[in-house]
């Protein structure tokens, strides 16, 4: 009896052991769902021989078992209550945990179609990125071909145009050399005109005192011809200074005849005074001009014409003053006849035609000496 009570306390422990061991597989298998409860299953079997051997061993215990061992028996089957009542806070505990397990398993079942779901958009997802990718992978290829071509292109006319650059910049180096030349040229130019304009400046300023000296001298000219002609202005003299010169203007009445190119003897007189007067004026040139109105002239010697009769008069006039001045020398002397073809005024009326008969005497300076202050220097 003692040997069958050992051995049903030894499967109550076995029991107990299980129960533990059951406990602690369930714990850390959550994600089973299925073992839990073949976990629970196996306990409840091994529990059924363990309710009907307690009642036989309490039994025999009475009739067969000293007090010590009762009190041994009894502690250890106060063991097993509270082992079992551990067991059945664990089994609730277990059960627990498997309702969570379940609805976790469930929340995962959904998760997993809703990740399936997912994936299968993911994979469609994927499929039309690989033909987007496929496809931008032609058009880049196409690009990249097209981007060459023209980049090849571009090369070449890169190159084309480098060249042309250089050939450019030789040019332009050339012609940056040819201007720094040419500048220094001009810089010498320049230097060159400024010294010239210094001495033109200078000439000009000696050409105007000489100027201004030669206009005292003509003014003093007209004035002592004038004062050697007094007496004649009321027979047709008149005497001018007009554009640096002076001119001693006589009437045909008071040198000719009509129609003749002898002078008269008032005309001799007038003619002998003024060649006077220019002998003092070694300076001066001479010019003798012979001028008519618009009246036809018919002359029956080898004078024939208005051209012919003032070139006569002029060549008269000239060969007095040279007579009556032997000191004048001939070159300075000059005669012309412009005939009816310079007029002083319109030949409209007797009076106007008067004044158009008519011989000047135009007395000029020589210009050599202010000439030769305005010629530049070699």
């Amino acid at each position: 009896m003692g040997k069958m009570m050992k051995n049903k306390n030894s499967e109550n422990t076995s029991a107990l052991s299980l129960l533990t061991i059951f406990r602690v597989q369930a714990r850390y298998s959550k994600q089973n769902t299925t073992d839990v409860k073949q976990h629970q299953t196996n306990f409840a079997a091994l529990l059924r021989p363990a309710a009907i051997v307690l009642p036989l061993g309490l039994l025999l215990f009475v009739s067969c078992v000293s007090m010590r061992e009762y009190e041994s028996l009894q502690s250890q089957y106060n063991q097993a209550v509270k082992g079992w009542n551990l067991s059945k806070q664990e089994l609730q505990e277990l059960r627990e945990e498997n309702a969570e397990l379940v609805r976790q398993g469930q929340a995962m079942t959904v998760s997993l179609s809703d990740m399936t779901a997912a994936r299968q958009e993911c994979e469609a997802t994927v499929a039309s990125i690989n033909r987007s990718y496929a496809a931008l992978q032609l058009r880049y290829d196409t690009t990249m071909e097209n981007f060459m071509q023209q980049l090849t292109g571009k090369n070449r006319d890169l190159s084309k145009a480098n060249k042309l650059l250089d050939q450019r910049t030789r040019e332009l180096n050339e012609k940056e050399k040819a201007f720094a030349q040419k500048e220094k040229q001009l810089l010498a130019q320049q230097r060159e005109l400024e010294a010239q304009g210094k001495q033109l400046e200078q000439r000009n300023q000696a050409a105007a005192q000489a100027l201004q000296a030669t206009e005292r001298e003509l003014e003093d000219l007209r004035t002592s011809v004038a004062k050697a002609l007094t007496g004649f202005a009321d027979k047709g003299l008149q005497v001018e200074t007009k554009n640096g010169k002076v001119y001693v203007s006589m009437e045909d009445k008071l040198l000719f005849a009509p129609g003749s190119w002898t002078v008269s003897s008032k005309g001799v007189e007038a003619i002998k005074r003024l060649a006077k007067e220019l002998e003092e004026h070694t300076d001066l040139n001479i010019m003798v001009e012979g001028h008519t109105d618009n009246d036809a002239y018919h002359g029956s010697t080898a004078v024939k014409d208005n051209w012919d009769l003032s070139v006569m008069r002029a060549t008269a006039i000239v060969k007095l003053l040279l007579k009556e001045g032997p000191s004048i020398k001939p070159e300075r002397v000059e005669a012309s006849g412009h005939g009816e073809y310079a007029p002083k005024r319109p030949n409209s009326s007797a009076a106007n035609k008067a004044v158009n008969r008519r011989t000047e005497i135009i007395l000029t300076p020589k210009l050599e000496d202010i000439m030769e202050i305005l010629r530049p220097k070699e």
